[in-house]
């Protein structure tokens, strides 16, 4: 099922739980990348069960008005919001997947310290900051599809990531990273 559109896998979502599953695998990692960086990596899976019971439910209702992945985002969004206000966010954890124990230790410690503190000043910027950077920085999204996503106009998707790398640089540099 691989080869099929994201149009056919929905309309076979609907009726073949196989085709949902792909749909699922295809644009899980990219939801789970905006999950673990809006409320950490100890939430996500609560955040992606939620948000592939939601997105079950409403495939039957889902137009394609937008794209497949715009609509999963906002579904993303709002279930990490919900998690938000039952939950203190935890520091995120490793983005990358595990580095092998074989690689030079120094260098692992050096990316660990400096994944940690991206993590914490991810943690002090203000939401709408942090969710339009996580889209694009984590997800890889175009600014048009996050204005999209986040219901505002580009130039203010431009004007929060730039505030977000700002205040992250800001950030890094004050705890002695140098660029």
């Amino acid at each position: 099922m691989n080869h099929l559109t994201d149009a056919e896998l929905i309309a076979l979502s609907k009726r073949d739980e196989v085709a949902f599953e792909t749909l699922m695998r295809r644009h899980g990692p990219k939801a789970a990348a905006l999950a673990r960086s809006l409320v950490g990596e100890s939430q996500v899976d609560d955040v992606l069960q939620e948000v592939f019971i939601s997105v079950h439910r409403g495939l039957k209702n889902f137009r394609g008005e937008a794209e497949f992945g715009t609509w999963l985002h906002r579904i993303t969004l709002n279930a990490c919001y919900a998690k938000l206000k039952r939950v203190v966010p935890e520091a995120l954890e490793d983005y990358e997947h595990h580095l092998s124990s074989d690689q030079n230790v120094q260098k692992n410690a050096e990316r660990a310290q400096l994944r940690s503190l991206i993590e914490s000043g991810m943690q002090t910027l203000p939401l709408e900051q942090r969710e339009a950077f996580a889209l694009r920085e984590f997800s890889g999204l175009e600014y048009e599809s996050i204005a999209e996503i986040l219901r505002c106009q580009l130039g203010t998707v431009k004007s929060r990531i730039s505030r977000a790398k700002a205040s992250l640089k800001e950030f890094l540099t004050s705890k002695g990273v140098r660029p």
